[in-house]
């Protein structure tokens, strides 16, 4: 499988990569964690990864759903 195609193939997941980090980044950037003991919470890059990890994880679920109710109608 060539790389287009594969990006074709996960193209809900990564997009859900996307909205994840930056809705990580904007969490930290908003809210955050107000006296740095955070672990995950305090420092932009952790929240940004955190939320591209969350992101993509559901992201996929969406893409495997969307694909199961496909396969169900043929």
């Amino acid at each position: 499988m060539n790389i287009k195609a594969q990006i074709k193939a996960y193209r809900i997941t990564l997009l859900g990569i996307g909205i994840g980090a930056i809705s990580g980044w904007l969490y930290w950037y908003f809210v955050g964690c107000q006296d740095g003991v955070c672990t995950i919470k305090s420092d932009p890059l952790n929240m940004t990864f955190y939320g591209a990890l969350m992101g993509g994880l559901l992201f996929d679920m969406l893409r495997s759903y969307l694909k199961d109710q496909k396969a169900r109608k043929n």
